[in-house]
């Protein structure tokens, strides 16, 4: 597995190096003497400046393309695995399967499945904490149906949450995504949904951990 930065995050990165700068030279003008003080903010400085570097980790990643495999498009733990009525799309019931990504998961995000995509909207909306179920349906988010080659359409959702403000989602309806190709990034802290059929084999359960690419979350059922 190869690691390089996202090109989403490298103006942010840029942004905070500057603020930062701007922090220290500020305090050392204010305050010349150098003290304790100033040590523990260089120190508070350097590691949150790791972490918003390491945010925007992109793993280079493979898998095994499968029309009847539904695999993770997110790292994250596992917290809702339930029946639902989808109201966007399907307009009626389906397997949802929700994976939490915490801020220090990697958000970088993959088509869980490839195929046609048949629908794909943006809609913008509240930004509560995404690890709460109610998220699906309030929270900022991307809604993406793919059509496999086994002529099953599938659904998944990026969600921002309370820290997440922008998601970014390369998907455009009518073209076709290939499995395990990237859809995006989501910003600091979010959640990514899956509507399946309900004659879907769910693979995983609530509190597992589980990895984009890697993971498989469902099996479908042959046509």
């Amino acid at each position: 597995m190869n690691i390089r930065l996202h090109k989403e995050g490298y103006p942010v990165i840029l942004l905070v190096f500057f603020l930062l700068l701007a922090v220290f030279l500020t305090l050392n003008l204010v305050f010349p003497a150098q003290t304790v003080f100033h040590y523990l903010i260089y120190l508070a400085a350097i590691v949150f400046y790791y972490y918003v570097i390491r945010f925007f980790r992109a793993p280079e990643r493979s898998l095994r393309v499968d029309p009847k495999l539904i695999y993770s498009g997110a790292d994250g733990k596992v917290v809702v695995v339930e029946e639902v009525f989808e109201k966007e799309y399907f307009q009626d019931k389906r397997k949802q399967v929700s994976v939490f990504m915490s801020p220090t998961d990697v958000h970088v995000n993959w088509y869980p499945a490839g195929g046609e995509i048949k629908y794909f909207r943006h809609i913008q909306g509240d930004y509560i904490i995404a690890s709460l179920p109610k998220s699906s349906d309030r929270n900022e988010r991307t809604s993406i149906v793919v059509e496999t080659a086994e002529k099953k359409e599938v659904m998944f959702r990026q969600i921002a949450g309370t820290v997440a403000r922008r998601i970014v989602c390369y998907a455009k309806e009518g073209k076709n995504a290939r499995q395990g190709d990237e859809l995006g990034i989501i910003k600091f802290g979010s959640r990514f949904d899956f509507f399946l059929p309900l004659d879907a084999e769910i693979m995983v359960k609530p509190g597992d951990k589980v990895v984009g690419c890697k993971t498989i979350i469902a099996q479908l059922p042959a046509t």
